[in-house]
């Protein structure tokens, strides 16, 4: 290790050919092992994400001053196509991504799971404004509701709630590599939010069935009111003519 901290060679970030090619390369390898890669594919478009939850992802990783010297690398390194395997595990994800070395450097992130208290905190917030599972998975719910998902102590991880590891010499807290799985968590999310809940250690079904549970209750806790939208009979001769 001391070797390469008193090296003075400058290195050099490698061209997208140069990615593209050792991507290639990699694959190639992995093929002939068997290995059973899941890749993020390269792509051109201007925005990483396209779902809303994976765009709230990405919001939520780009408001971190922590993170923000480099995520622009990891933008670049994920729309290369460098991301060749990503997995999606209980409160983690393992992947391989490509970098100057031919051989895939190798990078676990943890997320903390959301604990029960704060999951009943949310839902407590939140369960009379969602109708049903398919709402929450396309994101279709109030903008108040999204603000709560993504606010302070909401459901998306902050800082001190991700921890990660890459096999590369890059000292920095996090490095391109990390960056790029960081953001391919978004694009995976944009092929199933279910991920998310997945991530956070939240069972999904639990979540939204508790959620309408709530919200049974609250009109049931109103059923003995009277509501001026009940018409009346008197008003239904007036209206239909029944006698």
């Amino acid at each position: 290790m001391s070797r390469y901290w008193n090296d003075d060679t400058i290195y050099s970030q490698p061209t997208i050919a140069e990615l593209k090619s050792r991507v290639r390369q990699s694959n190639t390898k992995a093929a002939k092992k068997d290995l059973a890669y899941e890749p993020i594919p390269a792509f051109t478009r201007r925005n990483i994400c396209t779902s809303w939850w994976g765009q709230a992802w990405c919001t939520n990783l780009e408001r971190y001053a922590d993170f923000e010297n480099r995520l622009s690398r990891g933008k670049r390194y994920v729309k290369s196509g460098t991301v060749l395997d990503l997995k999606i595990k209980r409160g983690k994800v393992e992947a391989r991504v490509q970098g100057t070395r031919r051989t895939p450097y190798k990078i676990e992130i943890r997320i903390s799971p959301l604990s029960e208290e704060k999951c009943s905190e949310i839902i407590e917030k939140c369960g009379r404004r969602i109708e049903n599972m398919e709402s929450l998975i396309n994101g279709e719910f109030p903008i108040e509701l999204k603000e709560i998902f993504l606010e302070k102590n909401g459901l998306f991880p902050s800082p001190k709630e991700i921890s990660f590891n890459c096999s590369c010499p890059d000292w920095a807290l996090m490095c391109k590599h990390v960056a790029a799985v960081m953001y391919g968590i978004g694009v995976r999310l944009d092929e199933n939010p279910f991920y998310f809940f997945e991530l956070r250690g939240i069972d999904a079904d639990r979540f939204i069935s508790v959620a309408l549970e709530s919200k049974v209750e609250s009109m049931l806790s109103n059923s003995d009111r009277n509501s001026k939208r009940i018409i009346k009979d008197a008003d239904l001769v007036e209206l239909f003519g029944v006698i």
